[in-house]
């Protein structure tokens, strides 16, 4: 039997980006000696207890090793606990058969597979790259001299890899979570050894219970945070209520008190709008009930890597609306519901919900859409790409 080291960092909120390497372990402990690294035991067995059941994991079969020192502190990262990290991974990947990151670009000190989980994966240059619409900025000397003496004299002294390197790599294997990441991947890096594999969507949509969808209601389920672009959401919905004079809802699942100052003005915002709703965070049969009693959803991030809620939104008989740029409007593969300008998502949404030829055609395709990410569907694509692994 082959041994695996399958590397996440389980150091931040639970989230949709962790069903990635728990639907792993669920698949792989039945098929090696699995090992997993963490940033943190104790984030990895909170993740457990809230999502590993329903995956199935059987906590006896996998070990499980913190990379990281003992006292870690995810808010004062620094070079100091990359390098024990690093040496950690080193150690470990020296009796695996295979190495997995689930975590996107590690050095494992061997070849590896890594999954791209988002654009922000540790390469500086990489990432101004795409804070400047995809213009190489300009890095002043001080920051060019800096970058030179990391790349060149630090980590090559250190025994350590700088992500552009391993990306380099033909040995190691690059997994974009979308033909949109590779295609931005691509044109900074040029060509690299890459397999495009879109992330889980394991949520199941409970149609056995009964749930009335209501014909007017836009729904959003997420992180509530600046990043989403929370704001511009209520207004698109707001200027198609104005342009149809219909009732139109909006309401939002997630926590209010991620951002605090943040939160406390959307709060300030439903109070004097009473078709928004906050409803606060929802798993599980909630989550479900949640989705289904709407009729649309929306979404605003424009370089969203993938979007794994936007998936969902197929799966649970949405019809979702979304930026004409980044991951989403892959996912959704309707044009027609792809926007430009927020006056653009607020004329789609209005004839969402007044043209009823239009809506019908739309929902029918995002239904068809919705079997490509449907549990099933996910579960036999990683499972053939699972083999593959083991068997390279």
């Amino acid at each position: 039997m082959k041994s695996v080291l399958l590397y996440y960092s389980f150091g931040f909120a639970l989230g949709g980006g962790e069903y990635l390497p728990l639907s792993f372990i669920a698949e792989l402990q039945n098929m090696c000696d699995l090992t997993v690294a963490v940033d943190l035991a104790r984030n990895f067995e909170r993740s457990y207890e809230s999502f590993g059941k329903g995956l199935d994991i059987d906590r006896s079969k996998i070990k499980i090793v913190q990379v990281t020192p003992p006292d870690y502190d995810p808010k004062r990262h620094s070079a100091k606990t990359s390098l024990y990290r690093f040496r950690q991974l080193k150690r470990l990947a020296r009796n695996a058969d295979v190495c997995i990151s689930t975590s996107s670009i590690m050095d494992f000190g061997k070849p590896a597979h890594h999954f791209i989980n988002m654009l922000a994966f540790g390469d500086d240059a990489f990432t101004e790259y795409i804070r400047s619409n995809y213009h190489r900025a300009k890095a002043g000397a001080w920051t060019t001299m800096k970058r030179f003496v990391s790349d060149s004299v630090l980590r090559p002294i250190l025994g350590l890899r700088s992500k552009q390197s391993i990306i380099h790599d033909s040995r190691q294997h690059i997994y974009p979570n979308s033909r949109y990441v590779e295609k931005v991947m691509t044109q900074y890096y040029g060509p690299f050894n890459s397999t495009v594999f879109y992330p889980p969507t394991l949520f199941e949509a409970n149609y056995a219970e009964s749930v009335e969808r209501d014909t007017l209601r836009v729904v959003y389920i997420g992180r509530i945070i600046p990043e989403k672009r929370i704001t511009n959401l209520i207004g698109i919905v707001e200027k198609a209520r104005s342009a149809t004079s219909l009732p139109i809802t909006f309401h939002l699942a997630g926590r209010l008190d991620q951002t605090p100052k943040y939160g406390e003005m959307l709060a300030a915002m439903a109070q004097e709008r009473d078709w928004l709703k906050f409803v606060g965070v929802q798993y599980g049969d909630e989550k479900s009930r949640f989705l289904m009693s709407g009729s649309f959803a929306i979404h605003a991030e424009r370089d969203e890597a993938f979007g794994i809620a936007v998936a969902e939104y197929l799966v649970a008989g949405l019809i979702p609306i979304v930026p004409d740029e980044g991951g989403t409007p892959e996912v959704v593969n309707s044009p027609a519901l792809a926007y430009s300008t927020d006056d653009d998502a607020a004329c789609i949404l209005a004839r969402l919900a007044t043209d009823d030829s239009f809506r019908e055609e739309q929902r029918r395709l995002c239904a068809e859409r919705a079997q490509f990410f449907s549990k099933d569907a996910y579960l036999a694509r990683q499972g053939e790409m699972l083999r593959k692994i083991m068997a390279g």
